[in-house]
């Protein structure tokens, strides 16, 4: 069953490449690195497969929040209201270790997260020496001035996505003011330099109209745009439950999407999405695992319980904790039927585990 719901999550890795290399037709070096970094992502497998033979779950997909801190205070960021600890964040020596034991499983893609990844801009040169890893920077976009943008021009593996939460009223509302017309700005620096970049839509209840509505995704598109990440809310401060999506509006957002992808050329993307597909949540390193800016390694972004950190143990370690096995091993509690983030439904649950094995320990 275990290889059933891996193989289809990894054909569907493959085919976000294909459509990758189909997005960037119009520049044939884009188009030549995906389809070298998809035959990179094929061996990538094969390497999960055979550790997956010998006990180890590697997922495909590592998400690495470098930095806790912002330029921004978005309201009901997951970032902000996180737990945080007193431990360091991982030096960019750290970073690069990490990403050079991720190269060694099989790791597929690491999504630079934060905070603002870029108040880090240092793991820019780390990503220099993965050239087979694709690396998402989900970044507000601010700090993309000439000098990053030069970097970038130079790292292909690296692929800005844009946040923003709709057309300017949306996302003023929520990141502050001018922030739309800024990040505008720098979309259209990084189109006219010609580097691959992607938006990153946040859908609540309350913006699903605008970002659902034809035009946006079409002026997007216009201005440069070949990727598209819908992330559907997930309410990790108290007293935005309301924001959630309804079940109705799931459904409808992957088909919004699904049909996105029949008619154009570019990338889209529904996080959580249908992951019924692949027997519900794909945490704890089923399909993605998060690590936080200290190294703790943590079931997802919206969890964040931790009993490994790759700061005090190796990847491979750290991926094996007993709390990740755990929640593997139990997965039946988080077989969603209803949408969105099971993890997050299922948090007590959780975190009665993380408690557990405090108590253990």
């Amino acid at each position: 069953m275990t290889a059933d719901y891996l193989g289809r999550f990894d054909a569907q890795v493959a085919r976000v490449f294909r459509y990758a290399a189909r997005a960037a037709w119009k520049n044939p070096r884009q188009v030549l690195f995906f389809s070298r970094v998809g035959t990179a992502q094929a061996r990538s497998a094969r390497v999960r497969a055979e550790l997956r033979k010998a006990g180890v779950q590697v997922p495909p997909l590592l998400i690495a929040s470098i930095t806790n801190r912002c330029n921004l205070h978005c309201r009901g960021c997951y970032a902000r209201v996180r737990r945080h600890t007193r431990r360091p964040e991982l030096t960019d020596e750290q970073w690069a270790g990490l990403f050079a034991q991720a190269k060694e499983l099989g790791v597929s893609i690491i999504m630079l997260a934060g905070g603002e990844p870029l108040m880090r801009p240092g793991v820019l040169n780390v990503t220099r020496k993965f050239p087979g890893i694709i690396f998402p920077l989900f970044t507000n976009g601010l700090l993309l001035d000439d000098t990053v943008i030069r970097k970038l021009r130079a790292l292909p593996q690296v692929i800005p996505v844009l946040s923003i939460e709709g057309w300017e009223p949306q996302t003023d509302t929520r990141r502050g003011m001018g922030v739309f017309e800024s990040v505008a700005g720098a979309a259209g620096r990084l189109a006219e330099a010609g580097i691959f970049y992607g938006t990153s839509l946040t859908v609540t209840r309350r913006n699903f109209a605008a970002v659902t509505k034809e035009g946006l995704v079409e002026t997007l598109i216009g201005t440069g745009c070949r990727m598209f990440v819908f992330v559907e809310y997930t309410p990790a401060e108290p007293g935005t439950e309301e924001l959630t999506l309804l079940p109705a509006q799931r459904a409808k957002l992957v088909e919004f999407s699904t049909g996105l992808q029949a008619r154009s050329r570019s990338v889209f993307i529904v996080f959580p999405g249908d992951e019924e597909q692949f027997g519900g949540c794909l945490a704890a390193g089923r399909g993605f695992v998060h690590v936080g800016p200290d190294g703790s390694m943590e079931p997802c972004p919206f969890a964040p319980y931790s009993d490994a950190s790759v700061a005090t143990m190796s990847l491979k370690d750290a991926l094996q904790s007993r709390l990740l096995r755990q929640i593997r091993d139990n997965h039946a509690e988080l077989k969603e039927t209803r949408g969105g983030c099971a993890l997050w439904r299922k948090r007590e649950w959780v975190e009665a585990l993380a408690k557990r094995d405090e108590r253990q320990r």
